[in-house]
């Protein structure tokens, strides 16, 4: 009996704690109106609360917005809902809000804030395919895909064609949080 409550405190405070540093979320991508897969994200809410917020935030606006800037051995970008060519889209909290913090490092794989400059962050965001340290204190990190994501990514990443162009249109699908 002591071992059963043992487990189940362990698990509740677990999923708890869970809840509480990291939101799950998934995106459904097309690629020229065929369905290419799902890319899944942990976000980091416990670190970076008020950007995640922005990107959930703004799930109704991504949908249906593409991956306009594809770089081959560096990153997938997405998130401007107004142009759909990297000259729009505006935050939750205006057209721009600050930078929250730099503490997670753009490793590959991870999800981060594009922008125009300090403080410029709105609604457009990358995906890294590789390491890009060099970003590190440039643009804010709020999560990464999980492993299962790479070939949906990869797909995106496939169609990268001259001057960061998509040789063929990749679609936020649909959007949301998981359970």
């Amino acid at each position: 009996m002591k071992l059963l409550v043992l487990f189940l405190f362990l698990a509740v405070s677990s999923a708890a704690a869970e809840s509480v540093g990291i939101k799950k979320a998934f995106m459904d991508i097309d690629i020229d109106g065929e369905p290419a897969g799902r890319i899944v994200l942990e976000l980091r809410s416990d670190v970076v609360p008020k950007t995640v917020d922005n990107f959930i935030g703004l799930f109704d606006k991504y949908k249906g917005s593409t991956f306009h800037r594809i770089i081959a051995d560096f990153m997938i970008q997405g998130g401007d809902f107004e142009n759909h060519n990297g000259t729009g889209g505006h935050s939750i909290y205006g057209p721009r809000f600050e930078d929250e913090n730099f503490d997670l490092k753009h490793e590959r794989g991870v999800i981060s804030m594009a922008n125009a400059g300090p403080n410029t962050n709105g609604s457009q965001f990358f995906i890294t395919t590789v390491k890009t340290e060099w970003l590190d204190g440039r643009h804010v990190v709020f999560g990464k895909i999980t492993a299962d994501s790479w070939p949906t990514v990869q797909a995106i990443e496939a169609l990268s064609g001259g001057g960061g162009r998509p040789t063929k249109k990749a679609v936020i699908k649909d959007i949301g949080l998981l359970e």
